[in-house]
């Protein structure tokens, strides 16, 4: 993983935690159905939004570096492998 997308993800993924923290509070505290349902929304775009600096970063590098050494099929498969699991 380069080291800008790492920096990157992680940076995200600390905020969605805080966030996750914050959406269980409110539901201690009993907070309104539809104000906890919409944090949990934002925290899965901002997951989703993750999961693209990811990707990317992966067809940035380890795609590339595999193009380069003939892995084309391992990272099609993957890359498909991945896209399936998106439809369940």
């Amino acid at each position: 993983m380069l080291a800008e997308t790492k920096k990157d993800a992680l940076a995200r993924l600390k905020t969605a935690e805080g966030h996750i923290r914050a959406v269980q509070k409110m539901v201690e505290d009993e907070r309104y159905c539809i104000d906890v349902a919409k944090q949990i929304n934002a925290i899965i775009r901002a997951l989703e939004k993750t999961n693209a600096v990811v990707l990317r970063g992966h067809l940035s590098s380890c795609v590339r570096e595999g193009m380069k050494n003939n892995n084309d099929e391992q990272l099609i498969n993957e890359l498909v492998e991945l896209f399936e699991q998106r439809k369940v």
